[in-house]
């Protein structure tokens, strides 16, 4: 309990740092979503409740080395020193110039953590698993990938990547898969649950009330006509990277390129399982430990 207050009041302390005191008590006297204005020094920025929260957590995790304000921005200086532009705009939330109905707690991972920042993305093809509400496939647009192919089983964060991807004109760049990846076709599983807590939950292979269609990387490849040594395999799938990788490592290693999240804890695997395997053919770089993290491998 300690430990939480100190934490509170470290985020109560760079929220007055940063944008005075007027905006902790915008933060207790306004809806998450209601539109506020952020004084910041001479500047003024459209902003909301959530945005500042999410902000905060940011800086909590490490991933800010600062924030200043320009023509009615948030100017965030992320974890790798680039600079990532925020506003709130007519009930839309502009990142960089692309609109989004909401931002979830994966933008910090695409864009202020810039989790696939090692990754040579332009005018290459990525198969995005685990797209959640289209943060990392915009990202990779954004970063000039050549088309995306965007893999999310969930129905709720599947819409609203529809939506993002429309209010953004990306539907040339971006192609959304509304099914699951497996290592053999069949159907996934998905719990009842909301788009907001979605981007942690493993949805399976099986046979239950809710189901989407299974997709395999063999089937990707064929359908979207994929040159597999100019693509990139990313996975964010809460742990159907362990299934992918120890079950269909025959299609794996024909991609010259991957970079994954592994959640060994959600499936009660030991990361070395999969590094054994991927040993044979790339050489990875892990960042995190035994029970989660992200490897960014590439081939011999």
């Amino acid at each position: 309990m300690l430990k939480k207050i100190r934490r509170q009041m470290r985020k109560a302390w760079w929220l007055i740092k940063y944008f005075g005191f007027n905006a902790l008590l915008d933060l207790f006297t306004h809806e998450p979503h209601e539109p506020i204005i952020i004084k910041c020094i001479n500047n003024k920025v459209n902003a909301t409740p959530y945005l500042l929260r999410l902000l905060l957590h940011a800086i909590d995790l490490g991933h800010v080395r600062g924030i200043h304000c320009s023509d009615g921005e948030f100017i965030v200086i992320n974890a790798h020193g680039n600079e990532v532009r925020i506003k709130y705009d007519n009930g839309y939330y502009v990142i960089n110039g692309y609109r989004f109905k909401m931002i979830r707690r994966p933008f910090i991972d695409s864009f202020l953590s810039e989790d696939y920042h090692d990754v040579n993305m332009r005018n290459k093809i990525i198969i995005d698993v685990g797209a959640y509400i289209g943060d990392s496939a915009i990202y990779f647009a954004l970063k000039g990938a050549r088309r995306v192919i965007a893999i999310e089983p969930h129905p709720g964060a599947y819409t609203e990547m529809l939506d993002n991807i429309k209010l953004n004109n990306l539907e040339g760049v971006i192609v959304p898969v509304n099914a699951g990846l497996a290592s053999r076709p069949g159907k996934i599983c998905i719990e009842n649950i909301g788009v907001e807590t979605t981007s942690g939950a493993y949805h399976g292979s099986g046979d239950c009330p809710n189901t989407v269609p299974a997709v395999t990387l063999s089937e990707l490849i064929s359908r979207f006509s994929i040159n597999v040594n100019d693509a990139v395999l990313k996975m964010d799938c809460e742990g159907c990277e362990f299934d992918i990788i120890l079950n269909d490592y025959e299609h794996v290693r024909l991609f010259r390129e991957l970079i994954f999240e592994y959640h060994s804890y959600v499936v009660n695997k030991p990361v070395d399982d999969i590094l054994r395997v991927l040993d044979r053919d790339y050489k990875c770089k892990v960042r995190g430990d035994k029970n989660g993290g992200i490897m960014h491998c590439i081939r011999k």
